[in-house]
């Protein structure tokens, strides 16, 4: 299978002001992307509020994404549910529209606690599209998954002849390394976290990544992988210090899915806000936020058009 090199964004879902999907910014949003040097986007995840869309809403994303999408841009589409009969035909979909692959976390009810648990619904997930790479979206601090992604790669290896690799959005860099080294690097481990870019590019393996931040920092994300290629470590370590920076400030303010998808609308690109039960950010803490944002000099440094 074809290896993903460079950052793929997780976007936001846009949203009118009664809370349906509004289609009409994603053809600006592709651009914005790609511009800032995203390779593709994996869509209906954490940020994109995948688990308060309908399946109606997440195939009709899916397709105005692939529509959306110029060239060598990837779509992966994560399917991902507490339906496994739902994520199984979302699978389908996104292979009958021409997606590049599919992804699903563990589902957040019930909670998955063995290992063959997990293996068994990717199992029954990924073979509604056996044409696709399928990755594991590791990222136990939404759905109480603690489990170890080394036994799960051995459990996993041979019985899902598309699997691919597992998207990693977990705070231990360790564990990231020893899944990236399981049989000299037989999988693809896409690295998850914003914050730690420039640890695991330093361990070795790092190609891709996937997240969410990039909606509106990728171009200083994306920098850091080009610092490191160049064998420039100032510059690559200033950008990631930079970086969490951002990520500090949206901290202040509920977090990506909330706080992020608010600088989306600083920066030029308005997605309106989000579904219940997310808790929106007020007129107030919106200028208090692009204040902390200005203070460290982010307008001058984000994702442009």
């Amino acid at each position: 299978m074809e290896r993903i090199k460079g950052l793929i964004d997780a976007p936001f879902t846009p949203f009118y002001e009664n809370g349906e999907v509004n289609y009409e910014p994603i053809e600006a949003y592709a651009k914005l992307l790609v511009n800032n040097g995203l390779k593709g986007v994996f869509i209906n995840g954490s940020s994109g509020e995948g688990y308060m869309l309908t399946e109606e809403e997440r195939i009709k994303l899916a397709e105005r994404w692939m529509e959306a999408a110029p060239e060598g841009f990837k779509v992966i589409v994560h399917v991902g549910s507490t339906c496994v009969k739902t994520s199984r035909n979302l699978a389908a979909h996104a292979q009958k529209i021409g997606a590049w692959g599919i992804g699903a976390m563990a589902s957040p009810f019930p909670k998955v606690n063995r290992i063959e648990e997990l293996v068994k619904y990717c199992e029954e997930i990924a073979c509604g599209a056996p044409e696709l790479p399928f990755y594991y979206y590791h990222i136990p601090a939404f759905n109480g998954a603690f489990l170890p992604m080394v036994d799960f790669l051995k459990t996993v290896d041979g019985r899902i002849p598309n699997f691919a690799g597992i998207k990693y959005t977990y705070e231990s860099l360790y564990e990231y390394n020893q899944c990236r080294l399981y049989k000299d690097g037989k999988f693809d481990m896409l690295h998850g976290q914003d914050e730690t870019i420039l640890p695991c590019l330093a361990m070795g393996g790092a190609q891709g990544g996937i997240g969410g931040t990039t909606n509106y920092n990728g171009k200083e994300l994306v920098g850091i992988i080009e610092a490191w290629k160049a064998g420039d470590l100032e510059t690559a370590r200033e950008k990631q210090n930079f970086s969490q920076e951002v990520i500090n400030v949206i901290c202040h303010y509920r977090g990506n899915i909330v706080g992020g998808k608010r600088i989306m609308k600083l920066i030029g690109l308005d997605l309106g806000k989000n579904r219940t039960p997310f808790q929106n950010m007020t007129d107030a803490e919106e200028a208090a936020m692009k204040a902390e944002l200005e203070a460290i000099n982010f307008f001058e440094r984000c994702n442009k058009f």
